[in-house]
């Protein structure tokens, strides 16, 4: 691993790989040349000699080498290995470009390449391939390739979808095409992978998804549990497997595929076990790409800790949670302007009662879904103000929605954050506040900051300073960038460090 962002050198590797340390999983991969295959670092195989070993980046990397994924570890469980950089240009865009590809949601019904990709970012397609090479070692397809084989690597193992229904799924144009590929890379044919025993009808499918430790479970299942809605979610927190379920909906080639998951945190292996009900087999992919952003299960709490721990000692395991649905996330932040989190819980509440619609779950407290868009955007300014929502808040939610459900303002992880906290902020009612905290969760922005935040000022001891919110951002710039980590570790009533000079907030304790 010798390219200028690597964070370790191969014999650190090696001893990751010895100790089956789950803090490097999805950092780095080890191709063993005896054996041809590449493994994570947390495989229960008995740890290979170290002159048979050789360290990658990123899977496309170990494949493009010639090693094939292993089947015990299975590489597509690893957390994604999410970096960023504030200042080198080429860096950025490559990382900008990785994110593009590995966001399904990016890419709606057409099918990326590298010149849709050099369009979306405003540079050439042979400025696209230079600097991806020069940061991942290969080029954009076969980045691309590997997360599509990794994809229906995984949906083989998990799921008795149909080879057709797991070749189109990963975005292969042909089931011809995906058993080539797969025959290619893997030197398998793709019913080989194929698990054994059917699975009863009406229990959906379970897939794991791997994390990196540290994790606090009990803090983000609070703050889930402190804002949930009866009848679309629930917390449990049992002491053996904490878990949450939820009721969703997702719009994918025209058609809406509504249904439930449940999540549980499995601390043993540092994975969240995840059940998916049966109406979303259709839309696993774009599923099991949103709960890895609502849980956030691919930030890299060595690189953040690097950064924070000084100012937030205590908080090393705090993430950032994130939303199934970015325009319920967008929706929810309004109803949370300007007042507490239990009087934003009970508006939300009241417009799931009104506008949700109904869904069949295995769970009485799952009922419902969260309204769509299309139904918020119909909805009267005397319909919402009947729930007890103010005027400018009326105007905020339909424009929202009206603008997703019009396809002309996209709420996830790889849309662009500048450009889309400008939309944003030119809707009626949505200030800076509101626009920095959905770039913060529904967005997957690290370096967001709502600077005006009260609860933020409190935290940071600026509140009777005469500009906080200007106090507040000289503050933050230590934690670039990864300020929507400290903004949570500083919600948390961790901050460590003595009190700063400068902040203030627009929409106080909503969050």
């Amino acid at each position: 691993m010798t390219t200028k962002t690597t964070l370790l050198a191969d014999d650190d590797c090696y001893l990751a790989l010895k100790a089956k340390d789950a803090r490097f999983d999805g950092r780095f991969f080890t191709g063993v040349t005896s054996t041809g295959i590449y493994c994570r670092p947390v495989c229960s195989v008995k740890t290979p000699r170290r002159e048979n070993c050789r360290f990658f980046r990123h899977a496309a990397q170990a494949e493009s080498a010639g090693f094939r994924p292993c089947l015990r570890c299975r590489p597509e469980m690893a957390p994604h290995s999410v970096a960023w950089s504030i200042q080198d240009a080429s860096y950025i865009l490559a990382h900008q470009a990785a994110r593009l590809l590995d966001e399904p949601d990016s890419w709606s019904d057409e099918a990326p390449s590298v010149e849709k990709l050099a369009a979306r970012l405003g540079i050439s397609d042979r400025h696209v391939r230079r600097i991806f090479e020069a940061q991942f070692g290969v080029t954009p397809l076969q980045y691309l390739q590997t997360r599509r084989l990794l994809t229906a690597k995984q949906l083989l193992a998990d799921t008795d979808l149909s080879i057709t229904q797991v070749a189109l799924m990963s975005g292969f144009a042909s089931v011809r095409r995906f058993n080539a590929a797969f025959a290619q890379h893997y030197h398998l044919n793709p019913t080989q992978l194929r698990r054994q025993g059917a699975r009863p009808a009406g229990d959906g499918i379970t897939v794991r998804l791997g994390y990196r430790p540290p994790y606090d479970v009990a803090a983000m299942l609070a703050f889930i549990g402190k804002r949930s809605i009866n009848a679309i979610e629930f917390i449990a927190t049992d002491a053996y497997q904490p878990c949450a379920g939820r009721t969703f909906g997702i719009e994918s080639g025209g058609k809406t595929h509504a249904g439930w998951l449940l999540a549980r945190f499995d601390e043993t292996r540092c994975q969240l076990v995840v059940q998916v009900s049966d109406s979303l087999l259709g839309v696993l992919p774009l599923v099991i790409r949103r709960v890895r952003a609502m849980f956030d299960l691919d930030a890299d709490p060595a690189t953040i800790n690097s950064v924070l721990h000084a100012s937030f000692p205590a908080g090393d395991g705090l993430r950032v949670p994130g939303a199934l649905d970015g325009y319920e996330l967008a929706v929810r932040a309004v109803l949370g302007q300007q007042i507490t989190v239990a009087a934003a819980r009970t508006l939300a509440q009241r417009m799931v009662n009104r506008f949700g619609a109904p869904v069949e779950t295995p769970w009485p407290r799952l009922s419902r879904l969260f309204p769509a868009p299309a139904v918020l955007a119909a909805a009267g300014g005397d319909a919402l103000g009947q729930l007890g929502i103010v005027k400018q808040r009326q105007a905020a939610i339909v424009g929202i929605a009206r603008a997703v459900a019009g396809k002309r303002l996209q709420l996830h992880g790889g849309a662009d954050v500048n450009a889309t906290i400008a939309q944003l902020k030119e809707l009626p009612g949505i200030g800076d506040w509101t626009a920095q905290y959905i770039a913060m969760r529904a967005l997957r922005w690290p370096d967001a900051f709502p600077a005006g935040d009260v609860a933020l000022h409190k935290a940071l001891g600026v509140q009777a300073l005469k500009n906080p919110a200007r106090e507040a951002e000289r503050a933050s710039a230590g934690w670039k960038p990864w300020r929507s980590y400290a903004v949570i570790r500083a919600w948390s009533g961790l901050l460590h460090a003595a009190p700063v000079t400068a902040p203030t907030l627009e929409t106080p304790e909503s969050l």
